[in-house]
């Protein structure tokens, strides 16, 4: 049976490779792509997300616009990291096929809940505002919901943004607090193991080396990525953080987790957006598992094989 799955992201170049592998896998009944004000501006992810869609030919999945800023907090963008339209230097368009009627929000509900209950995953690549919406209008959603695996947080390898706070927490660390807080069962991809997956010289030419649209727009996105993370971080090959969730879903034996409770600190200037990994719990109850390895050879292997047989 195909997974049932929302995708809910902010593309953002590696938001971008994420969504083209998951287009291009059968093992997922893709039921929507929502987007979120993030990495660029909220009418800027919506665009890019039916872009990447279309050149994926995958315009029967409905794309679903969400909030435009986070829930305290004012917006703020990483465009540095990802351009200034979100897509590195792939020129924007305007796609053919148009937005689906409603919030991201009230598309997840409806989707998740009509529905049985853990049946439909969700893959969280930006800020969780859409979905502490959600989970705010249909109270009942966090325990229907599936699997909810989301790219977000920093422990051993500190922050990207602060010292201490991954950019997907920090951006809406109030939304980050209350999903966390809701009880569902949460696969966290932070940066403990994202920064494990890097783009290598040599993983990027191998999907270069690929003929199909999706592939050659993943690769010119990870070698816009290879360039930014030179300049400003000082690395050769940079980690590929979003596509990891979708990874999960297609082959958990990638990552090693454990299980965990975690918070969010929201009222600290210093550490706003902090997540607090806490393994001193019971695994048996535990609902937060956080991903402590990845095999990145295997990870770009699963990315490499989709792209090729995407469009």
């Amino acid at each position: 049976m195909k997974q049932s799955l929302i995708i809910d992201c902010d593309p953002g170049v590696d938001d971008a490779t994420g969504l083209l592998t998951a287009f291009a896998s059968p093992e997922f009944d893709l039921l929507a792509v929502t987007t979120v004000g993030g990495n660029v501006s909220a009418v800027k992810t919506a665009r890019n997300a039916r872009m990447l869609r279309q050149i994926a030919g995958r315009e029967d999945v409905p794309v679903f616009v969400g909030a435009e800023r986070p829930l305290k907090r004012e917006p703020a963008g990483a465009g540095e990291f990802h351009g200034a339209e979100g897509l590195g230097d792939l020129a924007p368009f305007e796609p053919v096929a148009p937005l689906g009627e409603g919030t991201a929000a009230e598309a997840m509900v409806r989707l998740a809940m009509e529905r049985p209950a853990g049946t439909v995953a969700l893959a969280v690549m930006g800020p969780m505002t859409n979905l502490a919406l959600a989970m705010r209008a249909e109270p009942r959603l966090a325990a229907h919901l599936g699997a909810v695996v989301v790219m977000g947080g920093a422990r051993g390898e500190g922050g990207n943004i602060t010292a201490s706070a991954e950019f997907n927490i920090w951006a809406d660390p109030d939304a980050a607090a209350e999903v966390f807080a809701s009880g569902c069962r949460m696969i966290v991809m932070g940066l403990d193991a994202t920064h494990q997956v890097r783009a290598t010289e040599d993983r990027i030419a191998a999907i270069e080396a690929l003929d199909t649209q999706s592939a050659r727009t993943a690769a010119a996105m990870l070698r816009f990525s290879q360039r930014i993370e030179r300049v400003i971080v000082g690395w050769d090959a940079g980690p590929l953080h979003d596509p990891c969730t979708v990874a999960w879903l297609l082959k958990p034996e990638l990552f090693d987790l454990a299980p965990c409770r975690i918070a969010v600190e929201t009222d600290s200037d210093l550490t706003r957006g902090h997540t607090a990994v806490e393994f001193r719990v019971d695994a048996a109850t535990a609902n937060h598992f956080w991903a402590t390895k990845a095999d990145a050879a295997g990870v770009f292997a699963l990315i490499t094989e989709r792209l090729g047989a995407g469009r």
